[in-house]
């Protein structure tokens, strides 16, 4: 019965051919693999912050695109915007604090720098013919 579940939640939907939310995922994977690290401290304060914010990205991406208009999906990129903006402060208090190690920050850099210009372009795509943003 499990796996029954797990394949019907796991069915490809229209949101994960996306690269920008694959981006998405990929950064808040990351960001997770490397704050389950962390002592308690940390964890209680910063990580879950910083966690929150990146699962953020990619759940207004999904939520923008079952909405059904183009407005709503630009609203929601909007706002998926708006939390890499707060991933971004908490990854910079991470490292001010020395949460974050040399190959912490060599793995979540590009993926950081990268999703902020995939979200700028597919909010511009929205509307003007999706082909170009799925793989």
């Amino acid at each position: 019965m499990a796996a029954n579940f797990y394949l019907t939640v796991m069915s490809k939907t229209n949101f994960e051919n996306l690269r920008v939310y694959k981006l998405a995922e990929d950064l808040a994977d990351t960001i997770w693999d490397v704050v389950t690290g962390w002592e308690s401290f940390a964890k209680d304060t910063v990580g879950k912050q910083i966690v929150r914010a990146a699962d953020s990205i990619g759940a207004n991406i999904a939520e923008g695109t079952g909405r059904g208009s183009f407005q709503d999906n630009k609203w929601f990129v909007r706002i998926a915007r708006g939390s890499l903006n707060e991933t971004q402060h908490f990854l910079r208090r991470a490292f001010r604090r020395k949460l974050l190690g040399e190959t912490d920050i060599k793995k979540l850099k590009p993926l950081v720098d990268n999703l902020a210009p995939q979200l700028n372009s597919y909010l511009k795509s929205i509307g003007r013919g999706m082909t170009a943003e799925t793989e």
